[in-house]
């Protein structure tokens, strides 16, 4: 669905981040993405490279 607004485990707020990262990664490797952004835990990490945009695929089907 869409980027979280938070981190599940330390709730730091991460959903700011997630257009930049978006722009920077075409460019760069991951990692260097995520410390160039300052997300340094892991935790937050995760939330970054586990995400799976599945919006657009979600709003094909009508509301019921």
């Amino acid at each position: 669905m869409e980027f979280p607004i938070r981190c599940f485990s330390c709730g730091s707020v991460v959903g700011h981040l997630y257009g930049k990262y978006g722009e920077m990664v075409k460019a760069k490797p991951k990692d260097e993405t995520l410390d160039d952004l300052g997300v340094r835990r892991y935790c937050c990490r995760r939330m970054f490279l586990s995400h799976v945009d599945l919006i657009s695929q979600v709003t094909r089907y009508p509301r019921i």
